[in-house]
């Protein structure tokens, strides 16, 4: 899949490499996957497919590394996870209290070989971990390069540990907590998320930076400004992962409310990942569509490429992804508001800081489907207002939400 946090971890490394700083943007587990071209190296420390056998086998820790180096081939990892679907987080509690375990967990041997490269290859001013739950070698890293600044980025952890059995979430929390002393700063993109991870991991305050949530605004700069939906044709858009916690199944909800207001439904769009663990719940919900009186005004776009998405945002009037959980970044926000689209998000997670930094949109209570029709039905009824929605919300991306800017903050905080 098109992971969110992928494509902003390797937009913001492309970033500070246009900006002259040396940058490596390293895979773990698998080869990374986005909808732009990546500057990723091409090989992969804790590959799954090794780092699961290891789980398993622990003896295989003991034999030569080459005897199991093919298994971090990224073209395996990547025909092993063609068609996997998401992983499913509460299975795999043993393997993530190993992870965290660092070198002393089942994967020792796979976190040496990463910190024996950083320490004798590359040698780095700042290591930049994407999410503290792959953070297990941190305390040998700073044993191993007591100069290097080591910076985490949290980034949706909480929503992992979440889905773990109990006794599993409450000691992999912990470990967490212990690796806090071994991190001189967490990174998040919002104020919601500082103050959530702070209390759920009991981390010190004094630790944390927020960057704003930025997106790689090049390709959208050049686009002109959406005038004011045509009435009689309004469309709808939604654009994330077609699972349960994104919510599609709630503005299908929405859409029937819609559907009873006397007024022509607006076109439904969708488009996004779908794994093959959630396709009976899409196509449960594409059923209910087919039954309605709107059926003909719904269409599924599959999971669309940079080019695609940017066409496809410029042809809807609205974004929404009611998300169920509290969601941390919210990149489509940011992307929609690039191309002049307002968005209507729940009252939740990091959406009501996005929203009122840029002006972009309206917000409804969480979960409260009419609330989200009648929010829908007041920016398709006032269309000099959903545009001035979108200059306004696209205007502040582009000044206060690019890449480059956060690139640069990032640079600052490593050099702190």
């Amino acid at each position: 899949m098109y992971c969110g946090s992928c494509m902003h971890d390797n937009a913001m490394a492309r970033a500070m490499i246009r900006a002259g700083h040396d940058v490596l943007l390293q895979p773990v587990y698998t080869p990374i996957r986005t909808d732009e071209s990546d500057v990723a190296t091409d090989e992969v420390f804790f590959g799954g497919a090794s780092v699961y056998l290891l789980q398993k086998f622990p003896w295989l820790g003991g034999l030569p590394r080459w005897s199991r180096s093919w298994l971090d081939n990224p073209s395996l990892l990547r025909w092993l996870t063609r068609r996997a679907a998401s992983t499913d987080a509460a299975a795999l509690g043993d393997l993530t209290i190993s992870m965290l375990r660092g070198t002393h967990g089942n994967q020792a041997a796979e976190a040496q070989r990463l910190l024996d490269w950083l320490a004798g290859s590359v040698q780095p001013d700042a290591v930049v971990l994407s999410n503290l739950l792959i953070g297990g070698m941190l305390p040998a890293l700073q044993d191993a390069l007591p100069r290097t600044r080591r910076i985490v980025m949290l980034q949706g952890d909480d929503i992992f540990l979440d889905h773990l059995k109990p006794g599993h979430r409450q000691e992999a929390i912990d470990l967490c907590t212990g690796l806090s002393d071994s991190v001189d700063r967490f990174v998040v993109h919002s104020r919601f998320y500082q103050d959530k991870m702070a209390a759920l991991l009991r981390l010190p305050m004094e630790k944390f930076s927020i960057q704003p949530l930025s997106i790689d605004t090049s390709p959208y700069e050049t686009l002109e400004q959406k005038d004011a939906s045509d009435l009689r044709e309004f469309h709808v858009g939604y654009m994330a992962r077609l699972a349960p916690e994104k919510g599609f199944h709630l503005l299908v909800d929405a859409f029937g409310h819609l559907d009873t207001m006397g007024l022509p439904t607006p076109h439904m769009h969708a488009a996004g990942w779908l794994g093959d663990n959630n396709r009976e719940y899409f196509e449960t919900h594409r059923a209910r569509i087919a039954g309605s009186a709107w059926r003909d005004r719904f269409t599924h776009h599959g999971s669309p490429s940079l080019s695609e998405k940017v066409a496809l945002l410029r042809r809807w009037d609205v974004l929404s992804v009611p998300t169920v959980y509290e969601e941390p970044k919210g990149l489509f926000v940011l992307e929609a508001l690039a191309c002049g689209i307002p968005v209507v998000q729940p009252d939740h997670g990091a959406f009501r800081e996005l929203v009122s930094s840029t002006g972009g949109g309206l917000l409804f209570p969480p979960g409260d489907t009419m609330a989200l029709a009648e929010a829908i039905q007041r920016l398709r009824d006032n269309p000099a207002e959903s545009a001035e929605f979108g200059r306004t919300g696209r205007q502040a991306v582009l000044e206060r939400h690019g890449i480059e800017q956060a690139a640069e903050s990032l640079i600052r905080i490593c050099g702190d």
